[in-house]
């Protein structure tokens, strides 16, 4: 974080009054302490704790392991988890935030995103400045409906998601930044039914595995896998602009050799067959 805006920041907590109201996620508090004390917890937290470095050094132990917390990094810890932290090597300035709600644990499996995580992200990302920008925006006016502050706890959760590396592995950004020439090629040749995970490899200039190890950490699928969806996606396109158009038609301009193979994988996918999609749109 730029030094001249953490020392325009002074001391500021924030609690909701929104706990008990019926939301899926809720946030409990968000602060910024500019002299971070040691802590320690043993019985945890009652609610998911966000911590990030502002400024300094710090260490926390968790689950047996001691992470060091500076510059572009954080750990979210969850209810419950045993934990402590001390700043090291002089002052620690940190910034916080506390949230719960039914669906947490939910909406963190569905991202694919593990709990009681160290994160690291790049500098500049936009997941840095999050909850300062978001703190900073906090004014006395309190939001009794608590929505603002759900939607804000969703789009943080999706921001680990996307800057977000754990275990020194890239983060989604940055593996659809390192794909994105393979991206505009696929965009550009999908109809050609001849394309394959080689000619996808060599846009990017590396190894056909080391592309489906990209593809995985950015969509959670392969290659060739992300082509067929691709394909089927532009069917749809194709079906809703141009409904005279043939199924035989439309599956050979999406990249498919026969028809047969292009209705069985859009019915697979789908849940319903290429005509059947038409009558419904």
């Amino acid at each position: 974080m730029d030094s001249a805006y953490r020392r325009y920041l002074t001391e500021r907590r924030y609690f909701t009054e929104i706990k008990d109201l019926p939301l899926p996620v809720y946030m409990e508090s968000i602060g910024y302490n500019p002299d971070q004390e040691a802590i320690s917890r043993p019985n945890g937290y009652n609610c998911y704790h966000w911590l990030q470095t502002a400024g300094g050094k710090g260490e926390i132990s968790m689950g047996g392991a001691k992470y060091l917390l500076e510059a572009d990094s954080g750990i979210l810890l969850l209810p419950g988890e045993s934990h402590s932290y001390r700043p090291i090597e002089g002052k620690w300035d940190t910034f916080y935030m506390t949230f719960g709600g039914p669906q947490t644990g939910a909406i963190l499996a569905t991202l694919g995103l593990p709990v009681s995580s160290y994160y690291g992200w790049d500098r500049g990302a936009e997941l840095s400045g999050f909850v300062p920008a978001l703190l900073g925006g906090i004014d006395s006016a309190r939001d009794l409906s608590g929505l603002s502050f759900s939607v804000e706890v969703y789009r943080f959760l999706t921001l680990l998601k996307k800057d977000g590396r754990v275990n020194r592995l890239p983060s989604l950004s940055n593996s659809v930044r390192r794909l994105a020439p393979v991206l505009e090629f696929l965009d550009r040749h999908y109809a050609d039914s001849d394309i394959g995970l080689e000619d996808m490899a060599q846009r990017a200039d590396i190894t056909p595995r080391h592309l489906n190890t990209l593809f995985k950490q950015a969509f959670g699928m392969t290659a060739y896998a992300y082509l067929i969806l691709l394909r089927l996606r532009k069917s749809k396109e194709m079906m809703t602009l141009h409904p005279r158009m043939t199924v035989k038609e439309v599956s050979g301009l999406v990249g498919f050799r026969d028809a047969s193979h292009f209705v069985a994988t859009f019915r697979k996918q789908e849940g319903v067959t290429p005509e059947q999609f038409r009558t419904l749109h």
